[in-house]
């Protein structure tokens, strides 16, 4: 394919009053008559990996496969989807559902270790004096596809990942998805507004609270006059591909700013900037709108989102649950807990559902920001009565640039390391690796 458009740099930025905001692609940034792989309209991969604790409701309780809410069934146009991965209809062609993996890397942990060995697929080294496991997929793929990025990856939670239930005296391992190498944990960011000014350049601290509070003039308001010049060199179609990125821009900064105007007067201030949600429902939907403005905006390529901290005692009263999560995860195989948690596992599906849509909504290149990304969805345990890392509920997303197709439930023969489907995904990306954490080999036809 062949293009005709008047060029801008990929890389251009709108600039006023101290701040930048990074551009979508647009068909302007494509030189006249070049072929889209060749230039910034080629397939550029993103990837993510999202992880919800407390495992899936599947057929390893007491009740059986009679109470199975996660694994599909059939492949292709048979492909069926339970009733927790229902949402996923709409996307079900980018959908790979993978039966019988397991993780023994978690195994005695409990909760202490299941976050950081999701990624990881090795058991950490509990002599050692600090954290000292090695380094997760996320880091080893940002490596590879993110580093000519403003941030060569993102790490996010919904919440603060410090929970007491969860957290002994080795936090690396129950309050981080990610490590950059064998000693180094990556916190993990919930504060919405952090990871705003994070994304978009400007610095925010305690001391600078004040003054940014007390600041009239939005991201998108001081960069007024150079978007009304950019916008009259644009030609129709691009003029509204920046119009829709510049109104998720500012619905994302109304939202954070209604955060940031709750009245703390009778409350002594944390050390930390206010931005978080007091609605969990809507700060897992702004988290999601901030990763999808991200990869939109090309300033990452990698994300890891934990959806919900290890031993939280989130409730989700929105869904008609009053139970902590992770009490009402012990259920003991009493079946009003098993449909709570059932109802918890499905309304976080429901999010990523909607974040798919999103993405699935983007031109990007010759195809869409669906098309070009490619996402781990799981969770590090199987039956959280038992705690036990067999079998994980894990399914592969998205178009992969071409290089992932779904619609099928792959059900491996016997017990196989998550490991294997992390080397599988290294190759996916470039990366010649022999293996990676405990793994045996790769998984064939992913």
């Amino acid at each position: 394919m062949f293009l005709t458009k008047k060029h801008l740099s990929r890389r251009t930025l709108l600039k006023g009053a101290g701040v930048s905001l990074a551009l979508p692609l647009l068909d302007a940034m494509i030189p006249a008559a070049t072929a889209l792989s060749q230039t910034a309209a080629a397939r550029k991969l993103r990837m993510g990996f999202f992880y919800l604790p407390h495992g899936a409701i599947m057929g390893n309780t007491a009740h059986g496969a009679s109470v199975d809410k996660w694994n599909p069934g059939g492949a292709g146009a048979d492909f069926k989807l339970n009733a927790i991965m229902k949402s996923l209809d709409p996307w079900k062609k980018y959908v790979t559902s993978f039966g019988n993996l397991k993780n023994d890397a978690m195994v005695g942990g409990v909760h202490s270790r299941a976050p950081a060995t999701w990624l990881s697929g090795q058991k950490p080294d509990d002599k050692a004096p600090g954290a000292n496991m090695s380094t997760t997929l996320d880091q080893l793929v940002a490596r590879k596809i993110s580093q000519g990025t403003t941030l060569p990856s993102l790490e996010l939670a919904s919440e603060t990942t410090i929970q007491v239930a969860a957290c002994t005296a080795r936090c690396y391992y129950s309050s981080t998805l990610s490590f950059r190498d064998a000693t180094s944990p990556l916190p993990m960011e919930f504060n919405p507004r952090k990871v705003f000014i994070q994304l978009f350049g400007e610095g925010d601290n305690a001391q600078e609270r004040d003054a940014i509070s007390k600041q009239n003039a939005s991201l998108l308001d001081r960069i007024n006059e150079r978007t009304k010049a950019l916008q009259r060199e644009l030609d129709p179609g691009d003029r509204v591909i920046l119009d829709s990125y510049l109104e998720t821009v500012r619905e994302i900064e109304r939202r954070i700013e209604v955060a940031s105007q709750r009245d703390l007067s009778e409350i002594q201030l944390p050390a930390a900037p206010i931005g978080p949600q007091d609605a969990f429902d809507e700060q897992v939907k702004l988290m999601f709108d901030l990763i999808a403005l991200a990869y939109r905006a090309d300033l990452t390529r990698v994300v890891s989102y934990m959806m919900a901290s290890e031993g939280t005692a989130r409730t989700y009263n929105h869904i008609g649950v009053s139970d902590a999560f992770h009490p009402v995860s012990h259920h003991a195989n009493l079946m009003d807990r098993i449909e709570k948690l059932v109802k918890i596992q499905t309304w976080h599906m429901e999010r990523f559902a909607e974040f798919l849509g999103k993405l699935d909504a983007v031109r990007d290149g010759e195809g869409t920001l669906l098309d070009n990304s490619m996402f781990l969805y799981g969770s590090n345990m199987s039956n959280s009565d038992r705690h036990n890392g067999h079998p994980l509920p894990t399914i592969l997303v998205g178009g992969g640039g071409g290089k992932q197709t779904g619609g099928r439930q792959i059900e491996l023969p016997e017990p196989t390391p998550i490991a294997n489907l992390h080397l599988t995904i290294l190759g996916k990306v470039g990366v010649d690796q022999k293996t990676f954490g405990d793994s045996t080999g790769t998984i064939a036809g992913v």
